[in-house]
């Protein structure tokens, strides 16, 4: 039998990885470009950790999103916390997870356009085409009783239960006594971190430990919300390297009125000639595994992949919560109406035998624990037709329905009233990025609000200009030109050439201070690249290839590029393609399309 365990250390609060998580993954819509309706977008992948922080003035608000391998027992599942002061628990939303992934991921874009061939010489055009859009309710009870271990002294401040997970707060100056009663209460504990967890209660740390209640499978693992009095935003790390893998992606999410940065780990701006523009960005974890390793950088550095308004929250947010959600009308319900009750509210959409969909993911574990289907029969031909089955119901598990009342208030409606309060009161959106291994893993990121920085646009729309000889010239966000032989890859000629570039230090309030700024040099090597291959075909008119040496972390402003790929742009809108004179564009549709065949056969 595989074991599932998650051990994390908070000294504000995150979750760490163990090898057989399962992360949850979140793919935003592609879009159309200006070749003719050929989907021509690619979201990042968004696999891994993901962490939201609420930035309050002296309270962390901490949400963690939880996966469980479902091919693993998920009664061995178990999560180890060490936190500064004992928190407040609540069932978090896995909604506002999907929503914040979805809004905020970094899209890559190829648009076309076509030189116009033929007598009359070089003249350019457009053709058109449109973009895709990237795509508190607390069950708790306190204890400060606990087994007696060993007759000495009692490590457990406080037991409760949140939604599915019963939890346990911990304190002592040795570890050992900790670790022996939850071993005694059927906890997991991960060997080798014995040393680690002593170093975070030599600091004054508490141990937060869950699991999942008796009963529970993976069907009801829902985010987990911590709040607690502090001033500091901290993602630990030290613990996390017991369950890590080589390279795990971690991800944080930070609500508040400006962006965010870290205080104690670098931010890099990625040099965007290292993304594969031609395939998508499909090499974007490789690109950043090696920008946040370059030297100043150090393998403890974030990127941003989206700063800007919350507001992008708002049309990825129809499942957080919904006014017509309403538990109380399932108390004194009979059974047989439950389905038609949730379709009517939303949060089922099951109209026949054999379909039924579940619009939020924690309905079908709460259905299954209040109004399971008969023995053999499956979950989608029970509830999509209840009334055929009224003699099978099982009338003792459904009582009077208050049971089911309660469930659907703590661990979907509470959570998700919550989450969209968040999402109205909270104006700005901060997304970081960084992948991580363990032997790097050696000091706790600390995060902080600077009100000079800049938006970073999520949405990276480069131009492929395709010339009639077969060759063709990309302009990157930043409206950097880089030339690309016929049937030729992502130019390499940059060979060794820095992976970042630039590597900044961000303080409190100001602009950032540059540690590393290659942004000159870069210009130098593409200039060379170009003139090589005879673009500009006239230097005199040659745009220039200098990205703004800005001070500032923007995506768009007026003090240049920024972004994971330094690829912001003013105007995201629309297909961007270039236009160089009045040629048709319904000619330039046509004749381009076998320039676009001849491209994509190559790579």
């Amino acid at each position: 039998m595989r074991v599932l365990n998650k051990v994390t250390s908070l000294c504000a609060v995150l979750g760490a990885a163990w090898t057989l998580a399962l992360p949850q993954t979140a793919e935003a819509c592609g879009g159309t470009a200006c070749d003719g309706g050929i989907p021509n977008s690619m979201p990042v992948n968004q696999d891994g950790e993901n962490v939201l922080f609420v930035l309050n003035q002296n309270e962390v608000e901490v949400h963690i999103q939880i996966s469980i391998d479902p091919d693993t027992n998920a009664q061995k599942f178990a999560w180890l916390i060490p936190i500064q002061e004992v928190p407040e628990f609540e069932v978090g939303s896995q909604p506002l997870f999907d929503a914040l992934l979805q809004s905020s991921v970094p899209v890559y874009q190829l648009n076309q356009t076509f030189e116009q061939c033929g007598e009359d010489g070089i003249s350019g055009g457009l053709s058109s085409g449109s973009n895709g859009d990237p795509g508190a309710g607390t069950d708790a009870g306190g204890s400060t009783s606990g087994a007696d271990t060993d007759g000495g002294e009692d490590p457990v401040l406080l037991k409760t239960v949140a939604g599915a997970f019963e939890i346990v707060v911990l304190e002592g100056a040795n570890i050992d006594p900790i670790k022996t009663w939850l071993l005694d209460n059927d906890f997991q504990w991960i060997e080798g971190s014995d040393e680690v967890l002593q170093q975070y209660l030599d600091e004054g740390q508490k141990i937060v430990a869950l699991k999942l209640a008796s009963g529970a499978d993976e069907g009801d693992v829902h985010p987990i919300v911590l709040r607690y009095p502090s001033n500091e935003n901290c993602f630990p790390l030290r613990l996390t390297r017991f369950a890590s893998v080589e390279n795990m992606d971690i991800r944080v999410f930070l609500l508040g009125n400006a962006r965010a940065a870290p205080s104690n780990y670098r931010h890099v701006l990625v040099n965007p000639l290292k993304i594969d523009w031609l395939n998508f960005a499909a090499n974007y974890k490789e690109v950043i595994t090696k920008a946040v390793d370059e030297l100043q950088a150090d393998g403890l550095a974030f990127v941003t992949e989206y700063a800007g308004p919350s507001a992008v929250l708002q049309q990825f947010s129809f499942n957080v919560f919904n006014p017509s959600w309403n538990e109380a009308v399932f108390v004194g319900l009979e059974p047989q109406s439950v389905i038609d009750t949730l379709n009517n509210q939303g949060l089922t959409s099951c109209w026949e035998p054999g379909f039924c969909f579940y619009n939020h993911p924690l309905i079908e574990g709460i259905l299954a624990d209040f109004l399971p289907p008969p023995d053999g029969v499956a979950p989608e031909e029970f509830y999509g037709n209840l009334a055929a089955y009224v003699d099978q119901i099982d009338l003792m598990l459904w009582g009077d329905g208050s049971g089911f009342s309660t469930a659907l208030n703590d661990r979907i409606i509470a959570p998700g009233v919550h989450a969209q309060e968040l999402i109205d009161s909270y104006e700005y959106l901060t997304r970081m990025y960084t992948v991580i291994s363990p032997n790097e893993m050696i000091a706790d990121p600390i995060f902080h609000i600077n009100p000079d920085l800049g938006d970073v646009d999520s949405f990276r729309p480069a131009t492929e200009y395709n010339l009639c000889d077969g060759n063709s010239v990309v302009t990157l966000p930043d409206t950097r030109e880089i030339f690309v032989p016929n049937g030729a890859p992502w130019p390499d000629f940059i060979g060794e050439m820095w992976w970042a570039e630039e590597i900044q230090q961000v303080a409190l309030k100001g602009k950032p201070m540059h540690l590393v700024n290659n942004t000159a040099a870069i210009n130098k090597k593409i200039e060379e690249w170009n003139l090589a291959h005879g673009w500009p075909r006239f230097p005199d008119d040659a745009p220039t290839t200098s990205a703004s040496d800005s001070d500032t972390d923007t995506g768009t402003g007026s003090d240049g590029p920024d972004s994971a790929t330094s690829g912001g742009q003013d105007d995201a809108s629309g297909c961007g393609c270039r236009s160089e004179g009045s040629g048709g564009a319904g000619v330039l549709a046509l004749a381009g399309l076998g320039l676009l065949a001849a491209r994509r056969r190559r790579r």
